[in-house]
């Protein structure tokens, strides 16, 4: 477990491997209000529904966090996704390309919403190890492997791996997610959002006692990380096949 870190709200640094709940008590209550702002906007605005909501780990029985991975297109899901999990009593982490750093107003609101900064293209210690200490105090992480939003289904799409080493490392699983309807919400050549029905799912866990028997460590994590990548690819296309024309 991590030391004692010392939490300015002047510092975006210091809220990295801090928990959640020692952040400045004016952060926290900002951090509510917007949660429930954006919980009650995008529940109007995008009418979504989160089916096998039940799949999703309780942090708070389970005494030990999960990392969330879903699919991307739009980001109307976040806006959607982070409130409702934040209603269900969960703390969750987003992983974030530290680029969003240099831009000073996106790296306070990351720091403010728990966010963890990785240096893509790099074994980023300091990031693997502030996400380990998150899981093991019970917050969630959360992914979007494809790395950025996917507009189009002939778009090319790198996944990108590493959380389920970050699972293994918290003693975690692997929850996976997808969303459908999102990619509606601005249409191609259109900057303004609009109301459209959505849908979320939660899909069956993913853990490293999960995978077969005789397989290596690595070829383990491995395991994990494709499962999972698959399911959460399988469970979109179960939203699209529900919802025909809607992506």
């Amino acid at each position: 477990m991590a030391g004692v870190v010392r939490v300015s709200g002047a510092d975006p640094k210091s809220h990295y491997d801090a928990p959640m709940g020692d952040f400045p008590w004016y952060e926290r209550v900002i951090y509510a209000l917007v949660m429930a702002v954006l919980w009650l906007f995008s529940k109007v605005m995008w009418r979504w529904d989160v089916a096998c909501a039940s799949k999703l780990p309780d942090p708070h029985s389970t005494g030990a966090g999960s990392v969330i991975i879903c699919n991307h297109t739009s980001m109307a899901e976040v806006v959607s996704l982070v409130p409702y999990l934040w209603a269900r009593g969960h703390r969750v982490r987003p992983i974030f390309k530290s680029e969003f750093n240099r831009i000073g107003i996106a790296r306070w609101a990351f720091a403010l919403a728990g966010g963890i900064p990785v240096e893509r293209g790099e074994a980023d210690m300091a990031a693997l190890r502030a996400a380990q200490h998150a899981l093991q105090r019970g917050e969630d992480i959360l992914i979007f492997p494809e790395g950025t939003r996917v507009r189009t289904d002939d778009q090319p799409v790198e996944i990108h791996g590493g959380f389920a080493l970050i699972a293994q490392m918290g003693k975690a699983a692997v929850a996976p997610m997808a969303v459908c309807g999102f990619r509606d919400v601005t249409p191609e050549g259109k900057k303004l959002m609009r109301p459209v029905r959505c849908w979320m799912a939660a899909g069956d866990c993913v853990s490293m006692n999960d995978a077969p028997e005789g397989l290596k460590r690595r070829e383990r994590t491995q395991w994990v990380e494709d499962e999972a990548i698959r399911r959460m690819f399988a469970l979109r296309d179960e939203l699209r096949a529900a919802h025909p024309g809607r992506y």
